[in-house]
């Protein structure tokens, strides 16, 4: 088993392939595709997004998360599994 760290700018649209890039988030297209974002109902993803898209304006979501514009990639628990022979 192999440990899969996700980059920064990784091209696959899950969710958590924009760790580093939450404005991506405010895309409905792109909450559409997540299926967290849709399997939640519309009174909990609203709220939360317009919540982050103050902090984004702001610059709360940056200062809060500062640790993590410094980095390359984020090991987030993901694994491949590499079948025996």
């Amino acid at each position: 088993m192999l440990s899969f760290p996700i980059p920064h700018d990784f091209t696959d649209g899950f969710q958590i392939a924009y760790w580093r890039r939450p404005e991506h988030f405010l895309d409905p297209v792109i909450r559409q595709a997540s299926s967290t974002f849709a399997q939640m109902p519309a009174s909990v993803v609203e709220p939360a997004i317009e919540r982050l898209r103050a902090d984004l304006a702001s610059g709360a979501w940056h200062r809060r998360h500062a640790d993590l514009l410094g980095q390359d990639s984020v090991d987030y628990g993901y694994r491949v599994v590499i079948a025996g022979r």
